[in-house]
């Protein structure tokens, strides 16, 4: 198979998803690409104090600087895409930021839109650490924030708010090298879009930012027609995830867990009633993210907690 290389530069990036985008490039199933992204921002030089103005990729940026749209040959819609995540490796360096905006949680905190707090690290990729200008440090855990496809409506649509029908921002640290993301493809070709790198993050990113930096990806791209489930899900090193999102809380769990309690009949060939009594055993629920301005929840099902088919 192929191993296609792309670059991030004014021609293939896009601070929107919108379906009438040409492709960037385009790659047949099975294909290897190798893709660079900016980080969130689009910074076009690195800060050299925490939150210094630094020029952009965008002048008036309407959401992450994403790498794509990429079309994967004889992609149609009803089909899944799969995305086989072989390497994640971060810049030189990365940002953090919270308080910038005036959010529920930053109210609840008694913070409100006063001065935003910065971060500035360095990040090491060959030792695996990042480390802040005052002097913290921690592991990095590399992963993209936004992993999606085009959604089928006509139009711009924001980067922001993950999607339950495309991706997007889903802000899951779990996605680590290893993992396989699996989108619905709602236009022809799928038009996939990377980006928002991250260093490192919490679950929840409860600030609004993790360590937000440039990255360089390598990915198989696939076609996949024989899924037990037609929304996102994921395969990783340590188990399978299923996703919720939506603005109400309730809704994006009953999501996820849904759809962790489907595929649980699948691989263990028992009626839903069951499958959910064995998840209330062995499934973990976590918040993925509340930083949005859609909540994100992924239920988690660990490999070998439960003998038997899975």
């Amino acid at each position: 198979m192929t191993v296609h290389h792309l670059e991030a530069t004014r021609e293939t990036t896009a601070d929107v998803f919108d379906p009438r985008h040409p492709p960037v490039l385009t790659v047949d199933p099975g294909d290897t690409i190798v893709v660079d992204s900016l980080d969130a921002s689009g910074h076009l030089a690195r800060q050299t104090t925490p939150g210094e103005v630094r020029p952009k990729l965008f002048a008036d940026p309407r959401g992450h600087a994403l790498t794509g749209p990429i079309a994967v040959r004889g992609a149609r819609r009803g089909d899944m895409l799969a995305l086989r995540l072989v390497d994640l490796r971060v810049g030189e360096w990365g940002w953090t930021v919270a308080g910038a905006a005036e959010t529920p949680i930053t109210r609840r905190l008694g913070l409100g839109a006063g001065a935003p707090s910065w971060l500035l690290w360095e990040l090491d990729a060959e030792r695996g650490v990042a480390t802040e200008s005052r002097g913290f440090s921690r592991s990095i855990a590399p992963f993209l924030g936004v992993m999606g496809v085009a959604p089928s409506a006509p139009g711009e649509h924001s980067t922001i708010p993950p999607r339950p029908e495309s991706g997007g921002n889903i802000d899951c640290r779990e996605l680590v090298a290893g993992s396989t993301l699996f989108l619905p493809v709602s236009v022809p070709g799928a038009l996939l879009y990377l980006g928002d790198g991250h260093a490192a993050q919490g679950d929840g990113e409860v600030g609004g930012t993790a360590i937000e930096c440039p990255m360089r990806t390598e990915a198989v791209v696939d076609i996949a027609r024989d899924r037990p489930l037609r929304t996102i899900h994921a395969e990783t090193p340590t188990g399978r995830i299923t996703f919720g999102f939506s603005a109400d809380l309730d809704e994006a769990m009953g999501d996820a867990l849904d759809a962790m309690v489907e595929w649980m009949c699948v691989l263990l060939d028992v009626p839903k009633p069951t499958a959910l009594a064995l998840a209330s055993t062995v499934v973990d629920l976590r918040v993925t993210q509340v930083a949005n301005r859609t909540w994100g929840v992924h239920a988690v099902l660990p490999d070998g907690v439960l003998t038997g088919a899975v």
